[in-house]
């Protein structure tokens, strides 16, 4: 299987996750068990991709697409549900047009999403594995916590305390998330800015 083949199964689990969701005690657990595997499958693409040697241009994009629209969908999902603060995926989309924007930008110039980041400390922020992983990490913990939450308030039924602070606990590592999301952005404007200039001289 391509790597370009597992983003597009990831686009349609998650499509069949939104689908499925909140039908049944047992598709809530499946649909948790579908997010995680949502996640670790993006860490897979990327080996195989790798393995392959086929990294590409449109690889590189279609990944970065593919996580953008599996992300927004869930944070939006999830505040529709009442789970979550509006300005959590108000954040989140806001700081994905700007970077896409600016990659984009930087596609103009032969340079994929990270092969623009020349800085040091922007590349590390960015582009690192340990960066990356953080970043998916923290996503992947913050879905599959809210969607669990139906499972929770089932379960524990009687025990209110229980249920509050397991959503207390999920909003927390949200909000972790986002807040990571938002630093991770901040470097691709810093490094973009240069693309941005150079296409307001041009005009």
């Amino acid at each position: 299987m391509t790597a370009n083949a597992i983003t597009l199964y990831r686009l349609f689990l998650t499509l069949i996750v939104i689908i499925i969701f909140g039908q049944h005690f047992y598709i809530n657990i499946a649909c948790v068990a579908a997010i995680a595997l949502i996640y670790i499958l993006d860490a897979v693409d990327g080996i195989v991709a790798r393995r392959q040697d086929k990294a590409t241009t449109f690889g590189a994009v279609f990944d970065i697409a593919a996580d953008r629209v599996i992300e927004n969908v869930f944070w939006i999902y999830f505040t529709a549900k009442g789970y979550i603060h509006v300005w959590m995926p108000i954040a989140v989309v806001t700081r994905g047009f700007l970077t896409d924007g600016v990659r984009s930008l930087a596609l103009t110039d032969g340079k994929t999403p990270f092969e623009m980041m020349a800085i040091p400390w922007t590349r590390a922020l960015t582009s690192s594995r340990i960066s990356r992983f953080f970043s998916g990490f923290s996503k992947a913990l913050a879905f599959t916590f809210l969607a669990a939450i139906p499972v929770i308030k089932n379960i524990f039924s009687q025990n209110d305390s229980v249920v509050s602070a397991f959503s207390t606990t999920s909003v927390v590592i949200a909000i972790i998330a986002v807040a990571i999301c938002l630093i991770r952005g901040f470097p691709v404007l810093v490094d973009g800015w240069k693309y941005i200039k150079g296409n307001r001289v041009n005009q």
